[in-house]
Parts: structure tokens; C-alpha cells; sequence
């Protein structure tokens, strides 16, 4: 069948206006469909305040939501094996969607799950009265190229709140909430963060490289009120959320499957149980992982050492490869019958290198159906610019999902 006729009957109903550069990727003979244009919008914040949180190499939350919407009815399961800052959970949350989520990292947890379940700012207040602003124990990492000495004593008042309610089991869903939002404002380059001006809050400097930086700018860590931060966040992460959309987050909530482990081996998902799997896998070692959150997991009482160990980031494609294919392995077991899988990837090495050249066989050899391969084309935004890419040629800046169906 010629290209013509694939996406026909693959890919025309995401560009229903017509528009839009079709072309090819040819394997084993057969011509799978792509489809370049912009399919959402590339201005920022465009989606729900609740996505504002912080993580490297995440996605925008209008990826998910042209899947989700697409692809699945209210009530269905929408799943995501590399969740990250969780934002296919929550926006297929606020979707009316049920939510399975899982990563090798324990922040991805600790960052997704309290969105479901969001508190009334009056409760984040009244329990932030009762947490001490002083008090814990010193020891641990010199943290003084960061905060203010007031600062810190109240960033380790809030450590040692969390790591004692979580350890006697009695955290419960606004202490979660506030764990998530303190988590979150760690560092940063704005005085909405703990911290002295630093980098980006999904990039944590380590110690000398903030004392480079505090040279270089001169400066020294100001003292910034942590309570009044995490409150002041929390009304940021809520507006916008009214009664229908507050219900369909704790409905969600109630029957959640968080996870928190190797995505190539997920027992607790039923066989043929997942209606769609949206998803991006880390990607050949572009983001060390460990290292930008190396004070997130200090905060929540992780070894960040252990949690990189355990992330893939190889650096041959060969390696990728195998790790991937043991997940669409098992991504194929817990799909239904009809079920799809959207897995983005970004070019990277210079764009020398599309990982979606790889996937695609991966999901074939799985037992997947490849419906063809969706690149968003967008314009040049900030986040780029972070990683150093200042065009969509480059990576990390283009969207490129294969789908697939079972």
C-alpha cells in the first residue's frame, strides 16, 4: 500500500484541517506515514497551573492531552512507564481519566502523586504553623553557597518534619502536598525559590558551581521566608481549578497506581488493562539524572547515588535498544486489544541521531502495529534555550511519537 493510502488510514485524523508535511520512514519495505506540523500551540504556559513543577527533559502537558483525547473515553486507563514530573498522570487526571504511573526515580512519586489530591490552601496554612521553623540537627552537605543561614534552618525543620511523619506513617495528604511544593522550590533562578539566584530549578548546581556562580554575580544567599513561598506556590499550582475539575482529580486519585521500579517489569498492571501508554523514555545520555537532583533526593531523604544507578542513560545505541525493547515487551502484555502507545523521543547527538528510527522496530517486534511516526513543529522557546538548542534541528526542542497499536 502506498503512502498515500497508510496514512489515510493512520494518521489523517490529527490533521483533519489538511495541513500539514507528510513523509516517509521506510522499514523492511514498508513506507509507515510521518506527519510534521505544529499540533500544539509552542507558547508557554498554555495548559493547567497544576503541571508547574519542575523536572528535567519533561514534556508540555498538550503532548498527552492530543493522545488522551483522541485515543481514549472518560473512565479509561492511561499509563505512563517514564513519569517524571508526572504530567501524562495529572493531565489524563484532569481528562476524567484513570492514571497508572511508574519511574525508576522515587521524586516522580513524591512530585506526581499529591497533584491528584490537591488541599485547601487553608489546611497547607494552618499546617505550616505547625511545623518548626528551627531546630533539626545540622550535619549532612554545606549548603551555606545556597541559603541564607535562616533559610536553611527552616529548610531543615522541614526535612526533618517530613522524614519523621513519613517514617511513623503518619504523613498524610497535606503534608505530601507541602513536601511536593518545598521539594519544587528548592533552588532556582528567581526570588521565588529558597535559594540565591542559581540555575534552573530542574538543573541543581552543585556546591562549588554555586560559589562560581555567587562570584561571579556577586552576590550572597538573601534570606527568603519558606512558608510564605510554599503558600504563595500552592495558590499558583490551584488557580484555575474549579469544583468539576477538583472532582475529577480525586476520583482519579482514589483508584491512582503509583509506582516506583524498573518499567520493564510491572506485575501490579493486569494483563491487557491499559488503553493508552503515553510516554518518553530517558534518552542516550543526554540528562544525568543524579546529579540535577542530587538536593531534591537530600530534602526527601534519598540517596541520589542509588536513584541515578538505577535510571538507564547508556551511550550506545545498542544498549538503549535492549533496555527498550524489554519495555515494549511488557507494554505489549498490558495494553488491550486496540490500545495504543505514544512514545516520544527527541533527535539527538545533533540531530544526527532520531531515536525514532530505533523504536519503531522495537514496537514491531513487540507485537505492535506502527501507525506512523507524529514530529510537533514548533517554534524556539526557552527551555531550548536552557539545554543550549536554539533551533528544530537540534533535539530536545522537537517532539517525534511513534505510535503504535495492539
Amino acid at each position: 500500500m502506498g503512502l498515500a493510502g497508510l496514512a489515510g488510514r493512520s494518521l489523517a485524523f490529527f490533521a483533519p484541517d489538511a495541513e500539514g508535511e507528510w513523509s516517509e520512514l521506510e522499514r523492511d519495505g514498508v513506507a509507515y506515514p510521518v506527519l510534521t506540523r505544529e499540533f500544539w500551540t509552542a507558547r508557554q504556559r498554555q495548559a493547567a497551573n497544576l503541571h508547574e513543577v519542575s523536572y528535567r527533559a519533561c514534556y508540555k502537558p498538550q503532548l498527552p492531552r492530543l493522545f488522551i483525547e483522541k485515543l481514549t473515553g472518560p473512565g479509561e486507563l492511561v499509563y505512563d512507564p517514564f513519569a517524571g514530573r508526572g504530567t501524562t498522570a495529572v493531565e489524563a487526571a484532569l481528562l476524567g481519566r484513570r492514571v497508572a504511573s511508574n519511574d525508576i526515580n522515587p521524586l516522580s512519586r513524591l512530585l506526581a502523586e499529591p497533584r491528584l489530591d490537591p488541599p485547601d490552601p487553608a489546611a497547607v496554612a494552618a499546617r505550616l504553623e505547625r511545623i518548626p521553623r528551627v531546630g533539626a540537627e545540622g550535619g549532612g552537605p554545606d549548603l551555606s553557597m545556597f541559603f541564607h543561614p535562616d533559610t536553611e534552618a527552616e529548610i531543615r525543620a522541614l526535612r526533618a518534619w517530613f522524614l519523621e511523619r513519613s517514617g511513623t506513617g503518619a504523613e498524610d495528604g497535606v503534608d505530601r502536598w507541602i513536601r511536593m511544593v518545598a521539594t519544587n522550590r528548592l533552588t532556582g533562578h528567581s526570588p521565588g525559590f529558597f535559594s540565591v539566584y542559581t540555575l534552573p530549578p530542574n538543573q541543581a548546581a552543585g556546591p562549588e558551581q554555586q560559589r562560581k556562580i555567587n562570584r561571579k554575580r556577586g552576590q550572597e544567599p538573601p534570606y527568603r521566608d519558606c512558608r510564605a513561598l510554599i503558600l504563595r506556590k500552592t495558590r499558583q499550582l490551584l488557580a484555575g481549578l474549579d469544583a468539576g475539575t477538583l472532582g475529577r482529580l480525586r476520583a482519579a486519585a482514589g483508584s491512582a497506581r503509583f509506582s516506583t521500579g524498573d518499567a520493564g517489569r510491572t506485575p501490579e498492571l493486569e494483563d491487557g488493562s491499559v488503553a493508552l501508554t503515553v510516554t518518553s523514555p530517558p534518552f542516550l545520555d543526554v540528562v544525568q539524572y543524579a546529579q540535577d537532583n542530587w538536593l531534591r533526593c537530600w530534602f526527601n531523604g534519598l540517596d541520589a547515588g542509588a536513584v541515578g544507578a538505577g535510571i538507564t542513560l547508556a551511550r550506545r545505541l545498542e544498549d538503549w535498544s535492549a533496555a527498550m525493547a524489554r519495555v515494549f515487551r511488557e507494554l505489549f502484555r498490558i495494553t488491550r486489544p486496540g490500545g495504543h502507545v505514544a512514545f516520544e523521543v527527541g533527535e539527538i547527538r545533533g540531530g544526527t541521531l532520531r531515536l525514532e528510527e530505533a523504536v519503531l522496530p522495537l514496537g514491531l517486534e513487540a507485537g505492535f502495529q506502527c501507525l506512523g511516526v507524529l514530529v510537533n513543529q514548533q517554534a524556539f522557546t526557552k527551555t531550548a534555550h536552557i539545554w543550549g538548542i536554539d533551533n528544530n534541528r537540534s533535539g530536545t526542542n522537537s517532539n517525534r511519537i511513534v505510535l503504535l497499536r495492539k
